[in-house]
């Protein structure tokens, strides 16, 4: 996936210094720079690449636009124009990140050369009006840390609405009869979000299997791949039966354009494969192809935004809420039959026998410790909402499939989120805090965000730069 492209519209207004403002145009240019940023500039729109008429506004947005832009930076370099931020922004139609550099001593006379402060007061108010929601990054200078961590978590936000806007999701199979807990509303996802739906039969899946394994050179290649990085204690036969089932759902994933999966992955595919294919689905998400569980969609739709929120390439892994920890009174087992990718495994992975199935097919490994964001995007009754907060992988039994015991701050209460709803058993960890941008994300994409602990007033402290 490219990387996010932002939409750079510094903006002035006329009654303060224009050369002062063109300073900071330029200085705010070159620090994106430094940060890496890719953005689209407006220094050929007009002499002082900047925001202040209309005439110059309707040619900034044919640019963007034809740019394909992921978010638009308002960056006031004195004032600004507060209504032609306003209406850049909502016709756009992306996320917006409002900032300006700290204003300066005022001159011995008194004079003052730029009132950025009061101009983001003024912008925040018209944005508002217009009911364009926003992201605000505190006043601030360029070389502050606040800033380049303000940057680099909107870019993580424009990438969550991105992935948001363009999900489609290979349902393999229809759900297992006895899960009705992963009932979703196809119509209704695609009304409210654009979620699509790509629903294949399982025969389709395993005609792409017996495709796989016929074609012989990309089934061999994984076959040798998970030699090289996994314990197999499955024979050949059923290894080269999880390498085809590989092979065909990334097949199946490129034919309709999807970006992650949703398998029914008991019982009718272990009568045709005679294996589980959760080996299989851990080597896609191992790819960044999240393959997930018992046909849970809204499960899948999580597994993209927490990558997505990542943004650096870190993994995901779908787990279910099993058992509390039989020693620490807040400790919680997350375990599925062994779906989760290789790079989350604390130890070498074994290709082996699952949790209550007698077909092989799964992974067994601990997954690392450390700390770990817990998600789950679900609805019911029209009301969707997106399940958030905080665990710490620690030490506990040992464990069957892939697992990890974690350890929340009140474990009673979030027992309480899940029993209550709209949520199941089923959640989506990641093994990095991305808890803020998920949170700032949801006020683009119409997702009320849920907080499993009373940390609200932390995380807009985080977005106000007063906390690392």
């Amino acid at each position: 996936m490219r990387p996010i492209k932002l939409a750079y519209a510094p903006t002035r207004r006329s009654i303060f210094s224009a050369p002062d403002a063109v300073k900071y145009r330029n200085l705010t240019a070159q620090r994106l720079r430094e940060l890496g940023v890719d953005f689209v500039d407006i220094d050929d729109i007009n002499e002082e690449g900047l925001l202040y008429s209309e005439e110059d506004r309707l040619k900034m947005l044919a640019k963007f636009r034809a740019a394909g832009v992921d978010g638009l930076l308002l960056a006031h370099c004195n004032f600004g124009t507060e209504y032609l931020c306003a209406r850049l922004a909502k016709d756009l139609g992306v996320p917006v990140l409002l900032w300006g550099p700290l204003d300066e001593r005022p001159e011995p006379d008194g004079t003052r050369l730029r009132d950025t402060q009061c101009g983001l007061f003024a912008t925040g108010k018209v944005l508002r009006r217009f009911g364009v929601p926003f992201t605000y990054l505190t006043n601030c200078r360029l070389t502050d840390p606040v800033f380049a961590r303000g940057i680099k978590d909107f870019l993580a936000v424009c990438n969550v609405v991105r992935t948001f806007k363009k999900i489609r999701i290979l349902q393999i199979g229809p759900r297992p009869f006895d899960f009705w807990s992963t009932i979703c509303n196809e119509g209704e996802l695609l009304e409210r979000f654009g979620v699509e739906l790509a629903p294949v039969p399982l025969p389709e899946l395993t005609a792409q299997v017996k495709k796989a394994i016929a074609d012989g050179t990309e089934v061999e290649e994984t076959m040798a791949y998970c030699r090289e990085k996994m314990e197999v204690e499955v024979t050949d036969d059923q290894l080269r039966n999880i390498a085809g089932l590989a092979v065909a759902m990334r097949r199946l994933i490129a034919k309709y354009h999807c970006q992650a999966g949703a398998i029914q992955c008991w019982n009718a595919l272990q009568g045709e494969l005679g294996i589980m294919p959760c080996a299989a689905n851990a080597l896609l998400n191992d790819e960044g192809i999240p393959i997930v569980c018992e046909t849970d969609i809204h499960g899948a739709i999580t597994a993209l935004l927490v990558e997505a929120a990542a943004n650096d390439g870190t993994r995901g892994f779908f787990a279910d809420w099993t058992i509390r920890h039989p020693d620490e009174p807040n400790g919680e087992l997350l375990q599925h039959c062994g779906p989760w990718p290789l790079s989350v495994a604390g130890c070498r992975p074994r290709i082996t026998y699952p949790l209550a199935f007698d077909c092989p097919g799964a992974l067994t490994a601990e997954a690392k410790h450390g700390q770990v964001t817990l998600a789950r995007f679900d609805g019911d009754n029209g009301r969707y909402s997106l399940l958030l907060g905080n665990a710490e992988g620690v030490d506990g039994p040992k464990g069957m499939g892939t697992y990890l015991w974690v350890k929340v701050d009140n474990i009673k209460r979030l027992e309480a989120k899940l029993v209550e709803g709209p949520y199941i058993h089923h959640c989506v960890g990641i093994h990095k805090d991305v808890v803020p941008v998920l949170y700032e994300a949801c006020k683009y994409i119409g997702v009320q965000p849920d907080l499993y602990d009373p940390v609200e007033e932390q995380i807009k402290a985080y977005w106000r730069g007063e906390t690392e």
